[in-house]
């Protein structure tokens, strides 16, 4: 469950709330792509083992899943703040 914010005369208006959550969206894309392009291949851990690649792909995978789950939580707090009336 997500916390969004109420929009009220005293508070931060709905604009620049979108705005702000717009940027934040669009850097984590960035972000995604960028980590993504990170991706562990199996030339660069071999010498450490066969469960170095296993380990490294595990983090990276946990590391791309996180940057989503933020990504997906943002745009529901957007969603809410358009909603809201």
């Amino acid at each position: 469950m997500i916390s969004a914010p109420t929009i009220h005369s005293n508070g931060t208006s709905r604009d620049e709330l979108l705005r702000n959550l717009t940027d934040a969206i669009a850097a984590l894309q960035t972000a995604i792509q960028a980590v993504g392009r990170t991706c562990p291949h199996g030339r660069d851990y071999y010498p450490q083992g066969e469960d170095a690649i296993r380990e490294a792909l595990a983090r990276h995978d946990r590391r791309m899943r996180d940057l989503r789950a933020i990504q997906r939580e943002l745009n529901e707090i957007a969603e809410a703040t358009v909603g809201e009336a």
